[in-house]
């Protein structure tokens, strides 16, 4: 069982970027306003914001990590390794990050490299990091999560296109031998991927003329196989089951009292599965700040965009004990405990 404490490492501060076009659930194509208003009542979310053509996710994982740099005043030689976790890259190849290392005009010297991980994608990005630094030989790292999922979803799909949003958030992260460290719960179960897909474009399904051939499924889903597929359903059962059991294993095992945590930060899948996690773990609401109402799911970035979104008032002039809790394609899941004080969290950055 992959469970696991990383010591000697801090979470310094975090940023996050958007896209500034915004685009409302309700006035959807496929949507009469009686459907528009049972969707937003399940999933919370009203709006979402969806980036322009050419923009990328690396696009806006750049501009929060510009914008962290010069708050945190790290100077860019400093900075010893980068990762990007995304499942929406610029390119199947190059890595993104090695991209992002030149426009970041971070140091040759670097360690580098692509996490291809979707909804629990920052959690397993911060354990990679967060090894990575623990051993003191590499000092500080940037950990660039985001997504731009908007693009993968047909436009006629009533269950895809009017859930998802766009997103990227940059996490720093810093060796430090009087920290309190990370404790981590890790899971996945693949015999769940088809779960949430996308068929072809890979190299198991090549991207070819078929790939672009518009199918109906039902009413309001007309999809490609190279659009995303979600299975509802299924997905709902995995997150209501798998969520609360990984926090409650993270707990168990190292002793965590979930009274003495300030915040619970889930994966903003939606607000009807959220809630039921949420009970379940007997969690008061206070204690789970959302962003779906006006961001959507955001995939990969949620937890770290959440975070700095909704808290990163209150997280800038104190400490604060969390734990965040990742859960959906793959399927993957995972959970964190990890706190911060007096972190730094600059204003959300439009793009």
């Amino acid at each position: 069982m992959a469970l696991i404490q990383i010591n000697n490492v801090t979470i310094r501060g975090i940023s996050a970027a958007v896209p500034k076009q915004s685009q409302e659930v309700k006035g959807l194509p496929f949507f009469s306003d009686e459907e528009a208003d049972k969707f937003i009542a399940g999933t919370g979310v009203e709006r979402r914001r969806l980036v322009e053509e050419g923009v990328t996710t690396s696009d806006l994982c750049f501009k929060a990590a510009e914008r962290l740099l010069a708050e945190m005043n790290w100077q860019r030689d400093e900075v010893d390794c980068l990762i990007f976790v995304s499942q929406t890259p610029d390119y199947i190849l190059p890595a993104t990050s090695c991209m992002l290392q030149e426009r970041l005009k971070l140091k040759e010297g670097i360690v580098a490299f692509d996490i291809s991980m979707g909804c629990s994608g920052w959690v397993y990005g911060l354990f990679t990091m967060s090894n990575l630094l623990s051993g003191g030989q590499l000092k500080k790292g940037l950990l660039l999560v985001g997504d731009t999922i908007s693009k993968t979803c047909s436009t006629e799909d009533k269950s895809t296109y009017p859930l998802f949003g766009d997103a990227g958030t940059a996490t720093a992260l810093e060796f430090d031998t009087h920290s309190n460290g990370l404790k981590f719960h890790l899971a996945v179960d693949g015999s769940g991927a088809k779960a949430i897909i996308i068929p072809d474009g890979g190299y198991r399904n090549q991207y070819n003329t078929n790939s672009i051939q518009k199918v109906t499924d039902e009413e309001g889903i007309s999809r490609t196989a190279s659009d995303l597929i979600l299975d509802g359903m299924n997905v709902f059962s995995f997150g209501i089951s798998k969520a609360p059991e990984s926090v409650n294993l993270l707990s168990s095992h190292f002793g965590i009292d979930l009274e003495t945590i300030d915040y619970f930060l889930f994966h903003q899948a939606n607000k009807f599965m959220n809630e039921k996690i949420r009970k379940k773990l007997k969690i008061p609401a206070e204690k789970v700040p959302y962003t779906l109402k006006d961001y959507g799911n955001t995939s990969s970035a949620t937890i770290p965009f959440t975070l700095t979104k909704e808290l990163g008032e209150i997280a800038s002039e104190g400490t604060l004990n969390y734990i965040a809790c990742g859960f959906g394609v793959g399927l993957s899941w995972g959970s964190v405990w990890f706190s911060t004080d007096r972190l730094i969290c600059p204003a959300i950055i439009e793009v």
